[in-house]
């Protein structure tokens, strides 16, 4: 029964039939096609591939991506960038002057003497140095001390090489 089926299947795929347009008035025949349904099938399919396809290079291509959610333009991004840069720059350059305020209010209330008063050591009060533990780890010292041992043996490898090949 499968095979009649498969059979029947194939034979109703590739058998002919005529399209026709006719005037209506006259019954005129405007013009005709000799379609198979494999055929109007395949069309199809690669008309609707063309399609995605146009549709896809439109969207990607063109401006008109920036109307589908999600995507925004290289200019708001660019905007973006120089905007946080901005205001970052405009935090730091805040906190000197807090710094800087406060520095004053100390010498206005007496608290600091004149002569220690100066622009550049009240900022450096308030940049606050990262804590950095600049020791080496057992790890790191471990790693130094192959790498020294792989450079000593490869330039024991080279002196041997030079004096073999000036023989």
């Amino acid at each position: 029964m499968a095979k009649k089926k498969k059979k029947n299947l194939r034979k109703k795929l590739f058998i002919k039939n005529r399209l026709v347009i006719l005037n209506e008035n006259t019954f005129e025949e405007i013009f005709s096609f000799r379609l198979t349904l494999m055929n109007v099938f395949v069309t199809l399919t690669l008309g609707t591939i063309f399609l995605i396809l146009v549709t896809t290079f439109i969207i990607a291509f063109t401006p008109l991506r920036e109307f589908i959610p999600g995507y925004s333009s290289s200019q708001l991004k660019k905007n973006a960038t120089e905007l946080a840069i901005k205001s970052d720059s405009l935090e730091t350059a805040l906190k000197k002057n807090e710094a800087y305020i406060k520095g004053i209010q100390k010498v206005l209330k007496g608290e600091l003497e004149y002569a220690k008063f100066n622009k550049d050591s009240i900022l450096a009060e308030s940049e606050e140095p990262e804590d950095v533990d600049m020791k080496a780890s057992e790890e790191e010292i471990r790693l130094r001390e192959e790498v020294a041992k792989i450079e000593k043996e490869s330039k024991s490898d080279q002196k041997s090489k030079n004096k073999s090949g000036k023989k």
